[in-house]
């Protein structure tokens, strides 16, 4: 099983979008420095998680919410 995970930082108006088998070890890593991508924005929270049944399936959503801006906005409007 694959999750589709979105953080949003705790610091500044700004989410991240990735997948992961385990999401809690991958969020550990975030939030230990780890990821180039997200270490200025620690510390990280999950907001979101959607559960898929292969790799595939989660990289498609993790594509659409990245390239459909409207999409996006839509889904991060929820944490507000």
């Amino acid at each position: 099983m694959y999750s589709l995970y979105i953080l949003k930082s705790n610091v500044r108006e700004w989410h991240y979008i990735g997948i992961a088998e385990d999401v809690k070890a991958r969020v550990s890593k975030h939030n230990g420095g780890s990821v180039r991508s997200t270490k200025a924005y620690r510390p990280l929270q999950v907001v979101h998680v959607e559960t898929f049944r292969d790799k595939t399936s989660a990289r498609k959503r993790e594509l659409f919410l990245k390239k459909t801006a409207r999409a996006r906005k839509e889904l991060f409007e929820q944490f507000r």
